[in-house]
């Protein structure tokens, strides 16, 4: 695929920045490195027959990871369900994604190529749960109660071949919304559970047996695991909620903005989700991490008083100190999705202790 066609947008709609979109071009050999051929992943996505050609399974794969990796701009950009529609292979307009169900497998493939999980408003249950087990690892449910089922067939399959999926998983509605997650696998099958066990391990087959840095190196691939998951995850719902834009000073240039835990996610308190975050500019993040800014349960915003009386350039005095008594200048349009007041009361606590 050539650089044009990663780049080129359904209708010549670019939605990707230039500069992001070349710096992310440049990195779509080493996502398809990382991807085809490469000892790390046992299950390797390169298939070849006799005459040395590539599969056309995994072609298809390894396209389309890598133009998600550009419309993505490396994954810090979520997209739209017709965003993903764009998506073309040798001329002809491929799906990437199921449209009514959450498994995608096209005619033409033996087994699934994307799975999705639809976006659950804080307080609103899923159609189906896809639940963390006390593994740490990722289940996904079955569709429906019928083990062969055509979908759940075609899991199955691509667990057998151990190819590597996309997950779609939601992160708004209204439009429907999504970051892509890739590569991901399936490790074994939970019958009686009526689910698969997904391993997105950025590590996969890297640690060894025996080896004298196996549980060190377990356990970082493991924090490494979450981050690769949850990070893109977390930052897009929480901009998406926000319109990407500032909480507190209402900055709208999205590569300037953080999506900033309220309780850090190390704490008991600190939950993955929507609540649990604020969409803040750079500055402002650092300031609210570092107790000189925090936000009351009302929504308004504190500086620490020996801050508000520091003399020193434009910055401290209109970016900081004159946000001192003000409500917050953006909020969710969907009050479900407004910061947790009790998480707010936890951050301004130890904001009012520093």
């Amino acid at each position: 695929m050539s650089r044009a066609q990663l780049c080129q947008p359904r209708g010549g709609r670019c939605r990707v920045r230039a500069m992001a979109c070349l710096a992310a071009v440049a990195r779509t050999a080493r996502v398809a490195g990382s991807l085809i051929g490469s000892p790390k992943y046992p299950g390797q996505m390169l298939e070849v027959g006799e005459t040395g050609k590539e599969s056309f399974d995994s072609r298809l794969r390894r396209e389309a990871m890598a133009w998600l990796t550009v419309r993505t701009n490396d994954g810090e950009e979520w997209l739209t369900r017709e965003d993903i529609q764009d998506f073309s292979l040798d001329g002809e307009p491929r799906r990437l994604q199921a449209t009514q169900t959450g498994i995608w497998k096209p005619r033409d493939l033996s087994a699934a190529l994307s799975i999705q999980t639809v976006y659950r408003a804080p307080g609103k249950e899923r159609p189906y749960n896809d639940e963390v087990g006390s593994d740490q690892l990722l289940r996904y449910a079955w569709r429906g109660d019928d083990a062969e089922h055509a979908d759940n067939r075609a899991l199955r399959s691509a667990m057998e071949q151990k190819l590597p999926l996309i997950w779609f998983f939601g992160v708004g509605m209204g439009p429907a919304v999504f970051q892509p997650i890739f590569p991901v696998y399936l490790l074994w099958e939970e019958p009686e559970l009526k689910q698969f066990v997904i391993d997105p391990n950025v590590g996969r087959g890297l640690v060894s047996e025996g080896s004298p840095l196996e549980e060190p190196l377990r356990r970082y691939l493991m924090v490494e695991t979450k981050r690769r998951l949850h990070q893109p995850v977390f930052r897009s719902t929480v901009l998406r909620a926000y319109r990407s834009r500032c909480a507190v000073c209402s900055l709208a240039h999205k590569e300037l903005l953080d999506a900033a835990h309220i309780v850090p996610d190390s704490s008991e308190l600190g939950i993955a989700s929507v609540v649990n975050g604020m969409a803040l500019c750079k500055i402002h993040h650092a300031a609210f991490d570092a107790h000189i800014l925090g936000i009351r349960p009302d929504f308004v915003v504190e500086i620490r008083e020996d801050i508000l009386a520091e003399v020193d350039g434009p910055m401290l005095k209109h970016g900081i100190q004159a946000r001192h008594g003000q409500r917050l200048m953006e909020l969710p349009q969907n009050r479900r999705e407004y910061p947790s007041r009790q998480l707010l009361e936890s951050a301004y606590m130890s904001f009012r202790s520093a």
